[in-house]
């Protein structure tokens, strides 16, 4: 017999051996309640993992993780433990710093969802790029279509050459979240604009102020709305 959420094992009336159901029911707890997971993108287990690590198994996962797609993961005495979600659950994906949900049939980083699949969610893209030439466009931090873009970020983490300043923007504009940034090492901005629509998948350019670049390296963060449709 098992509790009907979490499935807990529970003690039968007379029950030997009573440690190994409770201490089940404990290990269980630890690994479902405030989860944190190491990451949901990983498709061969870990050689090494630590006691109480956690991930969530994506599709196509390999080895001891074959067809166990979506279930968490648990390394726990020296061998896995595996857990389906239930709706509502909630996880913090460390490597993504985001917190997922259990809705659907799928985890889904969402603020609000509809009862047929509308949803809105905040995202924050991150990249590094390495300086060179003219500009520079983000192959990662992109804006994609029908996106509201609130805000970039910017960071110059590795003192930049050949330029005397530099933009952060897209094609067509520029410095559209920030002109004339610092190219010392530190120097950073915040590009914050009024919500703006794209209609197509733009990705944030580093243009370079005064001449080319020849070296250096900026982080840019993008901040954004992305909105899902109706599936039904």
């Amino acid at each position: 017999m098992a509790t009907p959420n979490l499935g807990l094992p529970v003690l039968a009336q007379g029950q030997a051996q009573k440690e190994i159901t409770h201490n089940d029911a404990l290990l269980r707890l630890d690994a479902l309640v405030q989860t944190s997971i190491k990451s949901r993108a990983l498709a061969t287990p870990p050689g090494s993992p630590a006691n109480g690590e956690r991930w969530i198994v994506p599709s196509g996962a390999t080895g001891a993780w074959a067809g166990q797609t979506d279930k968490i993961a648990f390394w726990r005495e020296g061998a896995w433990a595996f857990f389906a979600p239930g709706v509502g659950w909630r996880v913090h994906v460390e490597d993504e710093r985001l917190t997922v949900v259990w809705t659907d049939g799928a985890w889904r980083d969402r603020i609000v969802g509809t009862a047929n699949g509308g949803a809105i969610r905040l995202v924050a893209l991150e990249e590094e790029l390495t300086l060179t030439g003219a500009f520079v466009d983000a192959a990662t931090a992109v804006i994609a279509d029908r996106m509201i873009v609130l805000a970039v970020a910017s960071l110059t983490t590795q003192a930049i050459t050949g330029a005397t300043s530099y933009g952060v923007g897209v094609a067509g504009n520029n410095s559209q979240f920030g002109g004339s940034l610092g190219i010392a090492l530190g120097s950073t901005n915040i590009g914050v604009i009024g919500p703006t629509a794209f209609y197509s998948n733009t990705p944030i350019r580093v243009t370079a102020a005064g001449s080319n670049f020849t070296g250096g390296k900026v982080r840019v963060v993008l901040y954004a709305l992305a909105f899902t449709a109706p599936s039904s």
